[in-house]
This record gives structure tokens, C-alpha cells and sequence, in this order.
């Protein structure tokens, strides 16, 4: 019972607050100064009571789903900055720059300025992980993350910084997933179907910042403008969160190398690939999470760079 008035709580906090922040001024109702729509009262209901429905039902889900399997606790703090060769913060924080985005153009879409629109996505953001974090804090298995809060922080703070000094997103934080051959190994930590190993299997994730040279450049440039440069990374060669098991159960594992791995590869950006004006704006970020399958080189310690002609 606790914990489901936890998850009421901590919504109806996420609602009031974004209620207060529409309501704080009435310059949030001016016309948007990146676009030509003007403020659309009937869409910003629209989007309140749709965000403030699937936000409290997303929580109420994650609670009978996941959390409630495991005992809990009295609200605690937790090191995790040795798991996972730190996948799951550079995870966090990619999650928390496309919550960003994804709020931002929606705002956008009710019409409302660059700054109300900024401050909202990046308070949805920042409410949204940390509703997250509190849930672990109450988890006996898991525990409110330092690390967890500044990547989420971190992640905010890239899209915020831009959208504040350029009203323009020229790095981006996106992600992409293979199969690897870990999960059978231990699928209770790395996922026992296809859906779960997008969530937890560490070594198929690679984390890109994406950034758009042409945006640095002289607007007369030649330079292509839908193209980005992207650095990647990623990690292999794990079967637990700090080590890997020798056993698990009466199974012997195999003995894997834990390694960090780089990338450097291309990118398309979405939104300059089409015309703002009269594209969808609300599911371009949607779009844009994705890195686009393409020419990579990889680079881990101690090896000879390799080159993929195709790698996602």
C-alpha cells in the first residue's frame, strides 16, 4: 500500500508542478518565436490530461510489473557507479535528452516560446527519472543512484544549454541495439526475450553523441546539412552487473573479457532532412532516437581498429 501511494504522489507532484509552470505567466501564452503557431489552449489541455493519464498509468505499470516483485525498504542511497561499465549512465542520460526533446516539440506544438517550452521539457524530463530513482530509493534490491541523478542531469542539461544559447539541437544523444550472444548466458540480469534485451542487454547498446558540423559553419556552407558526425560507445563481454559469474545455478559460464569499446560512424539529422514547416513535428523526435545504420570504426584497447560497412 505504500508504494502505490509512493506512485500517486509522486504523479500528482509531476502534474502540479506542471500546471504551475503553464500558469506562472502569462507570457507562456505569446506566440511561439521559433514558428508561426500561435498558442492553441484546446492542444495544451489535450496534451495535460494525455501526459497526465499515460505518465500515471506508465508509474502504476512500472510498480505491478516490476517493482512489486521485489521486497521493500526504508528510502536509501546506492553506489552502482561500477556497473556495467557505466552503459546504464550513458543509457540514462540519452533518455533523459530525447524526454527533452520529445516535451519540447510537443510544447512547441501548443504554441508555446522557446523558453516556456525549454524550461517544461526539461522539468518533465528531470520529474519523470527521478519518480524513477525514488522508486528504487524505496527498493530493497536497488537504491536512489548519485550517479543515476547526474547522468539524468547531464543528459537535461544538454538539451536545455542548446536550446537556451542556440534555440537549435546541434549534439544529440541517441542510441542503437544488436543481438549479441550474452543473454543466454544469464538472462535473468541480460533479458529472456527479444524485448527485454533492448533494456538490459548492456553489451547490444551503443550510446552516440551525433553532432552537426554544418550547423558550426558559415550558412553558405556546401557542407552537406543533413549529415552529422557521430562518436560512439559501447561495452562487451558482460554477463554481470560488476564481474562475471564463474556459475550460475549448476550451469558453468564461459569466461569473457569485460571491455569498453569507441566508435566513430555517420548519422542523418532528421529534422534537417525535412522541412519543419510542414512535417510532423511531434514525431520527429521519436525518429531521431534511433541512429541510422551505417559505416562505423570501432576502437578497444589493445586491438587494431575495425571497420564495419554496416553497424547499428
Amino acid at each position: 500500500m505504500r508504494s502505490n501511494n509512493i506512485v500517486a504522489s509522486s504523479s500528482k507532484k509531476v502534474l502540479f508542478l506542471l500546471l504551475c509552470i503553464i500558469s506562472f505567466n502569462k507570457d507562456i501564452f505569446s506566440q511561439n518565436n521559433q514558428s508561426n503557431l500561435e498558442f492553441n489552449s484546446t492542444r495544451l489541455r489535450g496534451v495535460i490530461i494525455a501526459e497526465s493519464t499515460v505518465g500515471t498509468l506508465a508509474m502504476i505499470g512500472l510498480h505491478y510489473l516490476w517493482y512489486k516483485k521485489f521486497p521493500h525498504s526504508r528510502f536509501h542511497l546506492f553506489n552502482d557507479n561500477n556497473e556495467w561499465l557505466n552503459m546504464d549512465k550513458a543509457g540514462h542520460a540519452t533518455t533523459a535528452y530525447n524526454i527533452c526533446a520529445f516535451q519540447y516539440n510537443t510544447m512547441q506544438w501548443c504554441g508555446l516560446n522557446n523558453n516556456r517550452s525549454n524550461w517544461i521539457a526539461g522539468l518533465t524530463a528531470l520529474g519523470f527519472q527521478t519518480i524513477i530513482e525514488i522508486f528504487d530509493g524505496f527498493s530493497q534490491k536497488w537504491g536512489f543512484s548519485k550517479g543515476d541523478m547526474l547522468a539524468n542531469i547531464a543528459g537535461t542539461g544538454l538539451f536545455m544549454v542548446q536550446q537556451f544559447a542556440w534555440k537549435d539541437q546541434r549534439m544529440q544523444l541517441k542510441f542503437s541495439f544488436h543481438r549479441t550472444v550474452f543473454p543466454k548466458y544469464n538472462p535473468g540480469e541480460l533479458g529472456e526475450n527479444k524485448w527485454q534485451r533492448w533494456l538490459k542487454d548492456y553489451n547490444g547498446q551503443t550510446y552516440w553523441l551525433s553532432v552537426n558540423p554544418s550547423s558550426f559553419m558559415n550558412k553558405k556552407t556546401d557542407f552537406p546539412k543533413w549529415l552529422n558526425l557521430v562518436a560512439g560507445y559501447g561495452a562487451g563481454g558482460m554477463t554481470g552487473a560488476v564481474f562475471n559469474p564463474a556459475t550460475i545455478g549448476n550451469k558453468i559460464l564461459p569466461e569473457f573479457t569485460r571491455e569498453h569499446k569507441y566508435f566513430f560512424s555517420f548519422d542523418a539529422d532528421i529534422y534537417r532532412l525535412f522541412n519543419k514547416a510542414s512535417s510532423p513535428l511531434l514525431f520527429l523526435p521519436a525518429l531521431n532516437i534511433m541512429k541510422l545504420p551505417s559505416p562505423a570504426f570501432e576502437f578497444k584497447r589493445n586491438t587494431k581498429m575495425k571497420f564495419y560497412s554496416y553497424y547499428f
